[in-house]
């Protein structure tokens, strides 16, 4: 389980180096943030079940998060 945050931290940090490409500093900034969050858990070597339950709460943050951000953060586009 352990290799799988690395594959994560690996394409985070893809993902960092094309946003920062794009000129999207905040946004590669984030993934930044998140390559090393997912790099330095796939180092603790903790149990399975444990990196199950801190993936569940990525998640549960995630999703809190975007749907925050979709809902009243981005600006209504013709929609009215």
């Amino acid at each position: 389980m352990d290799r799988m945050f690395r594959v994560l931290g690996f394409w985070t940090g893809i993902f960092t180096v094309m946003f920062w490409l794009g000129d999207m500093d905040k946004t590669a900034l984030l993934f930044l943030a998140q390559t090393g969050f997912f790099v330095l858990l796939s180092y603790l070597k903790l149990s399975e079940r444990m990196y199950m339950y801190v993936f569940g709460a990525y998640l549960t943050i995630f999703f809190a998060g975007f749907t925050y951000w979709t809902t009243f953060m981005m600006p209504l586009k013709g929609a009215l």
